[in-house]
């Protein structure tokens, strides 16, 4: 099996910037090679099952991580504007860790990976230098139908990504859609001060601060924009469990990150049919 780059999965995997100690457990036979073959997982209990009985097998815990240095970009005191230079870092990091996950799930032959998580950890090298983490579950089709496009690859040839949970992932398959990759946009913001007498006049008032909330509109707008460009770069129908995140990092109050994160899917047929509710009744209170 080879990736769209032409290489073999550990091959990739080491293109990639995949750690010595992941290629080395990963040159091993693909841990869901069989059924029954042993695996790692994050999932609970419950999504475990539920991707089971979505037509998928797990194959093992895939992570991807990059060390980044962040540089700094000064905005000016009293405009609203976007930090181009730290978006474009937050976004490559998070990048980098995605693509060494990836090349992971495709060393092991996954279809896809589930419930991915992407986190951000500032360590104690300095207050710029942060660890971008990226951690799912491989998964291998195990009589799901992949509908007319017959692969559960994306169109980038690589496997599938998606942050949703095991039961939002099984009900998405089972109403005729799958999952197509975890897209996701950045927009570092900085939101200029007030002006001292703006901020005396406002004193003891009930007053809209219109400066910031421009700022902030602009910058979600920003961000959301630019993860639906990702999707519609995949040629998706729509993205899924889109979340907006909001974090100043260590930048202080007036310079904040923007992000925004979803799964983009398509349709595997051209009728939907959706579960009924069932009613359940707890048996604890």
């Amino acid at each position: 099996m080879t990736d769209r780059t032409g290489l073999d999965p550990a091959a990739a995997a080491s293109a990639a910037g995949a750690a010595q100690d992941a290629m080395r457990r990963l040159a091993r036979p693909p841990s869901g090679a069989e059924p029954g073959a042993f695996f790692t997982s994050d999932l609970t209990v419950n999504e475990f099952l539920l991707v089971r009985e979505a037509g998928f097998r797990p194959l093992g815990l895939v992570l991807g991580s990059s060390v980044y240095h962040v540089g700094i970009q000064l905005g000016r005191w009293t405009k609203n504007q976007e930090l181009t230079k730290l978006s474009q870092a937050m976004y490559h990091a998070r990048e980098l860790a995605m693509g060494r996950m990836e090349a992971e799930a495709s060393a092991l032959g996954a279809d896809g990976v589930v419930g991915v998580r992407l986190d951000i950890e500032f360590r104690e090298f300095g207050s710029d230098v942060a660890e971008f983490i990226a951690v799912g579950t491989a998964v291998k089709a195990a009589g799901a139908d992949p509908g007319p496009a017959g692969t559960w690859l994306n169109n980038k040839g690589l496997p599938f990504t998606s942050n949703l949970s095991g039961q939002d992932f099984w009900t998405l398959v089972r109403a005729g859609y799958a999952p197509v990759d975890l897209v996701m946009g950045s927009c570092v913001y900085h939101v200029a001060h007030q002006r001292i007498a703006q901020s005396l006049a406002n004193a003891g008032r009930n007053v809209e601060v219109e400066l910031y909330t421009q700022a902030l509109y602009d910058a979600r707008a920003l961000a959301m924009a630019r993860m639906k460009a990702e999707g519609e770069a995949l040629e998706a129908e729509g993205i899924v469990a889109v979340e907006l995140r909001q974090d100043t990092h260590s930048w202080g109050g007036h310079t904040t990150e923007f992000f925004a994160v979803g799964t983009a899917v398509r349709p595997l047929r051209d009728d939907h049919v959706i579960e009924r509710p069932a009613l359940v009744l707890g048996l604890d209170g």
